[in-house]
């Protein structure tokens, strides 16, 4: 072999013509002496790409024989690099970089664009997706994937991107969405219906039948309807008789269906009562300790696609029933 300065010519663009394969080192001499340049050891290049110090000292050593030069002078306990290794680190380094780049751009193209939301029952039935044809208008290529759940998900561990939670307003972390506004909301014939039993303030709830959460932990049936009621002077009033649901979606279609009277919940109803399904029989709203926070999953800071759905959440919020 023969060593000393090395001279690299370069052919204009316009000039430049294909290398021949057989010019150049297999790909993983390259990969193995782009390990070993950066460590300055075949020792740890071996370790990072599961092979043996020999055989990564086998591949530079044929690396070196094509190549005609040496890439590494050997010191005592120590690796350099000579000019030559120094003119192909620079190149392999270069071109492995275009490589990866080059990969991660045509899976790209290909890989469906997603989004993994999550976020309450109600949440999802009665407000996300009533409103999911203006996102999709917006952002035809981009996939939702909606879980609609309870549970309290860790977002890296299972690969959601934004979530939508409900707490307690002091209590939330995240961005808020909106506040919640309650108050009892029923069908409109329901205080119509019957003369006997009255709907026209308060304390006549104690004669129709009030649809709330079943909340096993609750120590009332009306666990829901508590916080109202108590600002209402009525304490921890019992109904004439009580309709349970584990999800609010079921609550609001059994008030509709005229089956009693529910706590609503502002702006998850909104549409009902904008197009009359539902009424409020009385004037008093009150607004919740309760309400809705975005969380975005570290992971998801560099989705563009989960981006563009914060930011509509957000024009959602904002936007008049």
């Amino acid at each position: 072999m023969r060593s000393g300065n090395v001279t690299v010519a370069t052919t204009p663009p316009d000039l430049a013509v294909p290398a021949r394969r057989a010019d150049m080192p297999r790909l993983e001499l390259l990969r193995s002496f782009e390990a070993a340049s950066r460590h300055l050891s075949f020792t740890r290049a071996a370790d990072e790409l599961a092979l043996t110090q020999s055989a990564v000292s086998r591949q530079i050593a044929q690396m070196e024989e094509g190549l005609g030069v040496p890439l590494f002078e050997r010191r005592h306990r120590a690796l350099v690099l000579t000019p030559a290794g120094e003119v192909m680190q620079r190149a392999v380094v270069d071109c492995l970089q275009r490589l990866v780049d080059a990969t991660a751009t045509v899976r790209a193209s290909v890989a469906p664009r997603q989004v993994a939301v999550t976020t309450t029952p109600g949440f999802a039935s009665l407000w996300l997706i009533p409103r999911l044809a203006r996102f999709g208008a917006d952002h035809p290529q981009v996939d939702l994937r909606v879980s609609a759940t309870f549970e309290l998900m860790d977002l890296e561990r299972s690969r959601i991107d934004v979530a939508v939670r409900f707490c307690k307003m002091s209590d939330g972390e995240g961005e808020p969405l909106f506040a919640e506004t309650v108050f009892p909301v029923c069908a409109p014939q329901l205080p119509l219906r019957d003369a006997a039993r009255p709907l026209a303030e308060p304390a006549d709830l104690v004669h129709h039948t009030l649809l709330a959460m079943d909340v096993p932990q609750a120590k009332l049936p009306t666990a829901d309807w508590t916080p109202w009621l108590r600002i209402m002077g009525l304490g921890e009033m019992r109904s004439q008789n009580m309709l349970l649901f584990s999800h609010y979606g079921d609550i609001v279609a059994a008030a509709v269906a005229g089956h009693g009277v529910a706590i609503g919940r502002l702006p998850l109803i909104d549409e009902y009562l904008a197009d009359g399904r539902l009424v409020a029989p009385f004037e008093s709203r009150n607004t919740s300790e309760r309400g809705y926070f975005i969380h975005t999953a570290r992971r998801a800071q560099d989705n563009a696609d989960a981006l563009d759905f914060v930011r509509w959440l957000r024009a959602e919020a904002g936007r008049p029933s």
